[in-house]
């Protein structure tokens, strides 16, 4: 397990922003990853995405890593935000952009 977590680890740490999910950004496969693609998009931030139905091993790994048992799990700056009903909350709060803008995190472009 220790190889899955630092894999995991590097992706967190290499992008600012991370959204593992079901599907891409394109063709998200699950109606909570389609949500967090949405408000990241809306947010306007650069993020990287990583589809757990291409690689169980991240799939299951990035539930133990996180702690967290479903997806999509969103990570900013190597810090675990939550899935997409946090990120729905925060983001209907204006918490999400303010703390994105704080991190200075990357713009899409």
């Amino acid at each position: 397990m220790s190889d899955i977590n630092e894999r995991l680890k590097g992706i967190v740490g290499e992008n600012d922003v991370v959204l593992f999910m079901k599907g891409t950004p394109l063709f998200p496969q699950c109606g909570f990853s389609s949500r967090a693609v949405s408000i990241l998009d809306h947010c306007g931030v650069k993020y990287e995405s990583v589809d757990v139905l291409q690689d169980m091993e991240v799939r299951q790994g990035i539930k133990t890593f996180s702690e967290w048992p479903t997806i999509p799990q969103l990570y900013v700056k190597g810090e675990f935000l939550g899935g997409s009903d946090i990120m729905m909350e925060m983001f209907e709060a204006g918490e999400l952009q303010e703390m994105l803008d704080e991190k200075d995190v990357a713009r899409a472009e």
